[in-house]
């Protein structure tokens, strides 16, 4: 079982154990959100998409990130790693076991997941699939970066970003039907 302050923020089964337990607070928030918007005279869909679109950018992508964040066993003391060489890292985590090429690919591919999903719904400027793969690529080289200059002991890759940005992409697509009639782009798919 979890213990202790680092057991609940320090490791992967801490912050997906704080993930299930802020759940009632994210679905509140949803709730709280789309009330406030209603009163204001936005309609009742409206109101709850962008609600929900908010909190699931936020519930859905921060502790994802809190996991690359967390320091491996020598943090601080192991110069940072990089791997600029596309696809090496990702043939090497094929060639494992199956369960590593699960946790690796899955796991990369949803880290940016709910933003890429979330993002168009919100914000219509984002409402386009290249906008959201460079956005996922943005914001992907920014927690590698983060990686290597905090000398987390993990390897900086060119083939995280590649698979963090594959799954905003897939995300967006998965989210489609709902942005592209809402004076985005068109529905035609022109912009894709």
């Amino acid at each position: 079982m979890v213990e202790g302050w680092h057991g609940w923020v320090g490791t992967i089964t801490g912050v997906v154990l704080c993930t299930v337990v802020v759940l009632p607070v994210a679905a509140l928030a949803v709730w709280a959100l789309a009330r406030r918007r209603t009163a204001a005279g936005c309609t009742s869909a409206r109101a709850w998409r962008l609600s929900v679109a908010e909190v699931g950018i936020g519930y859905g992508t921060v502790p994802w990130v809190w996991m690359i964040l967390l320091p491996g066993d020598q943090a601080g003391t192991v110069p940072g790693r990089v791997s600029l060489m596309p696809l090496r890292d990702l043939l090497t985590v094929v060639a494992s076991d199956p369960t590593t090429v699960t946790v690796q690919i899955i796991g990369n591919l949803l880290v940016f997941a709910a933003l890429g999903f979330f993002a168009p719904l919100r914000f219509a400027a984002l409402a386009s699939v290249p906008r959201i793969l460079a956005l996922a690529a943005g914001c992907s080289v920014l927690v590698e970066t983060a990686q290597y200059v905090l000398r987390l002991d993990r390897v900086s890759s060119v083939d995280d970003v590649l698979l963090n940005t594959a799954g905003a992409g897939l995300a967006a697509l998965a989210s489609r039907r709902w942005w592209c009639g809402r004076g985005g782009p068109s529905a035609t798919g022109s912009t894709l």
